[in-house]
């Protein structure tokens, strides 16, 4: 039987550190624990809660270049893109300390009545179950609003993560706010749904696979629990005949290779009208060419490797299954241990794996397509709808389109990306609910309706 979980440096294969499991009586230690807090964290003000944030802030800006090690050590990522992410979870930070009184304030309704409103009350306990691939951001997006709602938290990180896990509670306790505001289970999958019967959960966050989505929604529904999934995707970058590369081609790389790929929000499928396609891969390939691979410390390295081997090798199946298919290796496809070449394959159609699921590593598929109404078409060919992505010099004709998407998110000359003043989340096999912005705030809260009458 398992009693421990070990992380190791993908990088190297070094072991970093060993992390004993959370026995049955600690597991519900933390859960009293998080049910004795609520009553009391429900009841403090919310310029007390903001104060806290503060203090978090702080907290990261002064262990920003630990923390930024951490994540490289743990996952493999480069380090100015760790650094990057830490930046980015003060950024959040400061969003909900500038607006999270208005965004929980009570809303007068105009009723018969003497009074009424509707009142944005915390439901208790949340469980969030986190991946590897953004260790700090995907937990502070959740944590964040949550915890300013006057919830509490219970986080069941990704296991090759774990030190960021211990990392993160460790924060929050530094920052001033109460034991059992925010406590990290170290445990296994199979302790989840135990944990869901429990009734101090409340409701569950997952940001994971599609698989891992649909496990957590029956146990939800199962034990009545609100849930918020945050699932895989596929993303289209579409390319039209007018689009600026010279201007773009930089944003575009960019959108499949940041985190070495390793992102539910990346492009992965790469829709070209044939008229700028030959200009398109000549340009793309170069830039892609051009990425340095090496040691995810050094701040010149621009690809790393995975985070973990097996995932490499999931990935080497998915792009072994497109070749037999059909596909062209354009550029890549090199594999050692958790490195994987960033790559690019051409001749893509839709019964390939690349097209039809989540790759999650440097792989970009190329789909050459005729015209403007093929391109959306073929985008939305997707069980998948995180996001969508169009490159043009007609913004305005693409912001017609907008009815067409059916994604969670539909951009225009950008990258797909998350951001603190906007709501972000899928649809269909993405998932369901929204994080950030007022939206993130309100995801997990009674919306209570008041009426009072003299």
């Amino acid at each position: 039987m398992k009693t421990s979980i070990k992380t190791s440096n993908p990088y190297n294969g070094n072991q970093l550190e060993s992390y004993k499991l959370d026995s049955k009586s600690i597991l519900n230690e933390k859960l009293k624990l998080a049910d004795t807090t609520f009553k009391t964290w429900k009841e403090f003000e919310i310029e007390e809660r903001v104060d806290l944030l503060q203090n978090l802030a702080d907290e990261l800006f002064k262990q920003k270049i630990e923390l930024s090690e951490l994540i490289t050590e743990e996952m493999g990522k480069p380090i100015l893109e760790s650094t990057a992410e830490i930046e980015k979870c003060i950024y959040l930070i400061d969003f909900y300390i500038k607006n999270a009184e208005q965004f929980l304030q009570d809303d007068i309704i105009e009723t018969e009545a003497h009074e009424s409103f509707i009142s944005y009350n915390p439901l208790g306990c949340i469980l969030a179950i986190m991946p590897w691939n953004y260790p700090f951001w995907q937990v502070f997006r959740f944590a964040v609003p949550t915890l300013s709602a006057g919830n509490v938290a219970l986080l069941k990180h990704a296991s090759n993560v774990t030190g960021c896990a211990v990392a993160i509670e460790k924060l929050f306790l530094n920052a001033g706010f109460p034991k059992g505001c925010f406590q990290t289970l170290i445990t296994d999958h199979k302790s989840v749904e135990k944990l869901m019967e429990s009734e101090t959960i409340k409701a569950v966050s997952l940001t994971g696979s599609e698989k891992a989505g649909r496990k957590i929604a029956e146990l939800a529904g199962k034990n009545l629990k609100h849930s918020l999934l945050e699932l895989g995707g596929n993303n289209a970058c579409i390319i039209l005949k007018d689009a600026d590369l010279d201007q773009y081609i930089d944003t575009m790389v960019k959108a499949r290779m940041q985190n070495s790929g390793q992102s539910c929000i990346a492009a992965k499928r790469f829709i070209v009208v044939e008229s700028i396609y030959d200009e398109f891969i000549k340009k793309f390939t170069s830039k892609v060419e051009a990425l340095k691979y090496g040691n995810p410390k050094d701040t010149d390295t621009t690809i790393s490797c995975l985070a973990r081997e097996d995932l490499a090798d999931i990935l080497e199946e998915q792009v072994k299954a497109s070749i037999d298919l059909g596909a062209k290796v354009l550029f890549g496809n090199k594999r050692e241990g958790a490195y994987y070449q960033p790559t690019i394959l051409t001749h893509v159609t839709a019964k390939m794996p690349v097209f039809k699921e989540e790759t999650f590593g440097p792989v970009a598929a190329i789909i050459k397509v005729k015209s403007e109404d093929e391109a959306y078409e073929t985008a939305m060919n997707s069980k998948f709808g995180l996001g969508t992505m169009v490159f043009t010099s007609n913004y305005k004709a693409a912001s017609k389109r907008i009815l067409e998407i059916e994604d969670g998110a539909f951009f225009i000359n950008e990258m797909v990306k998350s951001d603190p003043r906007l709501p972000f989340g899928g649809t269909k096999s993405s998932g369901f609910g929204r994080e950030l912005s007022k939206e993130g705030m309100l995801a997990f809260v009674n919306r209570k309706t008041v009426y009072i009458n003299k």
